[in-house]
């Protein structure tokens, strides 16, 4: 018996997952493991007495779905945030959550003395 890639489709689902907070680009990873998932449950539907995997690559194509939800919330949400916003209003949402964070009130001063600069 063979075996389907579940590897590569798990892979690009944690890659997904871990870049889905980097403006949504881990849609692309998400979107791959997805696609290569379907096809190989294809190819489990044509023949599924050749692989012994199958319910392991149903479970993989879960979780490339599930990545790729949500790094598309997180695309859209970047999206929206770009075109909704002024430079201004981005600013300062970046400035209060820096304050929250704990980040050091030089580094908040240093970046809006930068950001008036340039502006």
């Amino acid at each position: 018996m063979q075996k389907l890639n579940t590897t590569a489709v798990y892979i690009l689902s944690i890659v997904g997952f871990l870049c889905c907070c980097f403006y949504g680009i881990g849609f692309i990873a998400s979107l791959i493991a997805f696609f290569i998932a379907t096809k190989e449950l294809k190819k489990l539907a044509a023949n599924p007495e050749q692989y012994s995997n199958g319910k392991a690559m149903k479970t993989a194509k879960t979780v490339a779905l599930v990545a790729l939800i949500l790094s598309g919330i997180m695309a859209a949400y970047t999206a929206y945030q770009y075109f909704a916003l002024s430079e201004e209003e981005r600013l300062e949402q970046s400035i209060e959550t820096m304050e929250s964070l704990g980040v050091p009130q030089e580094v908040i001063d240093q970046m809006r003395s930068q950001a008036e600069t340039d502006m």
